[in-house]
């Protein structure tokens, strides 16, 4: 008979508890990275897996495909100068602008572009314009999750 040590379901006094790793104050819980690049990876594939299966020309899927890698760049851009600012770190007022006019640009091109599209339907429409948005967000996110770490190591 199999002693009560293999059972995985019983608990065992001498096992070691394994080390916990110390969060530096100002940083990210893990969770919330998950959590964050999770989002992106769902957001970013059911984008793409959309477009792949969608009954559209080939040049109206890469108008998409750019308008999503365009977007992603200028989220990321404007938290970075939007922080940068707000640190007292200095931004030119011409990057600030552009970050801004780019996420504008990009969104509205999304949006333009969906609400002409003659070949796929409302519903449609809206799961690439959720999926467009929810990839938009987790971007600025991991952003900030990634300076906020840098930074709590950095104070040590």
């Amino acid at each position: 008979m199999a002693d009560l040590n293999d059972n995985p379901f019983v608990q065992n006094e001498e096992k070691k508890p394994k080390p916990k790793v110390e969060r530096k104050e100002g940083e990210p819980t893990a969770a919330f990275k998950g959590a964050s690049w999770a989002a992106l990876i769902i957001g970013l594939g059911a984008y793409l897996i959309g477009l792949f299966n969608a009954g559209m020309e080939l040049n109206e899927k890469g108008y998409y495909f750019a308008v999503l890698i365009f977007g992603l760049y200028s989220a990321v851009s404007l938290q970075k100068a939007v922080r940068d600012k707000e640190e007292d770190i200095p931004v030119s007022g011409i990057y600030y602008g552009l970050s801004w006019v780019a996420m504008i640009i990009a969104i509205a091109l999304v949006g333009i572009g969906l609400y002409n599209a003659g070949s796929i339907i409302l519903s449609e429409k809206g799961f690439y314009a959720m999926a467009f948005v929810l990839s938009l967000f987790s971007a600025i996110t991991i952003q900030k999750n990634i300076r906020d770490t840098q930074q709590a190591r950095d104070r040590d």
